[in-house]
C-alpha cells in the first residue's frame, strides 16, 4: 500500500503539477480515500488510471484535494485591521496605483472582499488585484460571482447593500463594478513562479495543510515577491515561525513586513 501510495503521488504530478508530497499526509490520504470509496475504484492505482480517462473525476479530484473553503471578510477583526491601519499605510508609503496579490485565492471571496476593503479608501478605477488559484473549476465560479448567504454573513452590511444583488433565495451576485477590478489566472504556488513588486500580499488558511518544508519556501518566495515595505497577510491559523529568519518585521498577529 505505501508503495502503491507513492506511485499515486508520482502519477498526480504529472497530470496536474500537484506535488502531493508538499501536503501533510495522512490528512491528504484521507481526502483522496474518501474519493476512491465514493467512486468505488480499488486502490491508487486504478483510480490514477480513471483520472487520467474520466475529465469529470478528474475535475473533482482536483476541486477536492485543492481545499476550497473561502468566505466574504473570514475572521472579521483581521479585515478591520487591514482597512484601518494595513491599507492606509501602504497607501501613504506607495500611492493609490497598489499591487496586490491575493493568492490561492478560490472561489474570488477573498479577492472581491479586498476591493471593497480598498473602495474604503480609493476609488474603484484604481483598484487591481491579481488574484490566482491552481484550480480552474474555482476560477471560472470566482469570475461568475454568485455566492450563497452564508458566504455573506461576515461582510459589512453597508458593502453587502452596496455590491450585491439577491438573485435567488439562497444566492447573492456581486457588482460587475467589483469584479472588473480584479484579474483571475491559474497559479500553483509549489512550482510556477512568483511574480515580483508586490505591496501585498494575501494569502490565508491554505498553507496549513502544506508540510512544514513547503510553507518555508512559499514563505520565502513572498518575501521576495514583496516590494521593500510591502505586507504579508495570512490566516487565523497560520504563523510564520521563523520570520526573523527569512527577514520578515511580524506587524501584527497576521500581518508580515518586508523592511
Amino acid at each position: 500500500m505505501v508503495y502503491d501510495y507513492e506511485y499515486f503521488k508520482k502519477e498526480i504530478l504529472t497530470l496536474t503539477g500537484i506535488d502531493l508530497n508538499c501536503y501533510q499526509e495522512r490528512q491528504m490520504k484521507r481526502r483522496i480515500d474518501f474519493l476512491i470509496s465514493k467512486n468505488k475504484i480499488e486502490g491508487y492505482d486504478k483510480y490514477a488510471s480513471v483520472l487520467r480517462t474520466d475529465r469529470n473525476k478528474f475535475e473533482e479530484f482536483v476541486n477536492y484535494i485543492t481545499i476550497n473553503v473561502s468566505e466574504f471578510y473570514r475572521d472579521f477583526s483581521q479585515w478591520k485591521v487591514l482597512e484601518e491601519k494595513a491599507v492606509p499605510e501602504l497607501i501613504s508609503r506607495f500611492g493609490r496605483n497598489l499591487k496586490i496579490w491575493s493568492a490561492a485565492c478560490s472561489t474570488g471571496d477573498e479577492p472581491y472582499s479586498l476591493v471593497m476593503a480598498l473602495s474604503r479608501h480609493l476609488p474603484l478605477g484604481s483598484i487591481r488585484i491579481h488574484a490566482t488559484d491552481l484550480d480552474r473549476q474555482v476560477i471560472a465560479r470566482a469570475k461568475e460571482g454568485i455566492y450563497p448567504a452564508r458566504s455573506l454573513q461576515s461582510l459589512p452590511s453597508d458593502l453587502k447593500r452596496r455590491f450585491f444583488r439577491q438573485t435567488g433565495e439562497d444566492e447573492f451576485r456581486i457588482a460587475n463594478e467589483i469584479k472588473a477590478c480584479v484579474e483571475f489566472r491559474e497559479h500553483n504556488l509549489l512550482k510556477d513562479p512568483y511574480p515580483p513588486g508586490y505591496h501585498l500580499i494575501v494569502c490565508r488558511n491554505v498553507l496549513i495543510y502544506f508540510t512544514e518544508t513547503a510553507k518555508d519556501m512559499v514563505f520565502r518566495k513572498y518575501y521576495k515577491s514583496l516590494a521593500e515595505g510591502g505586507i504579508l497577510f495570512i490566516g487565523s491559523s497560520e504563523q510564520i515561525m521563523n520570520h526573523r529568519e527569512i527577514g520578515y518585521q511580524r506587524k501584527n498577529a497576521f500581518f508580515y513586513q518586508k523592511p
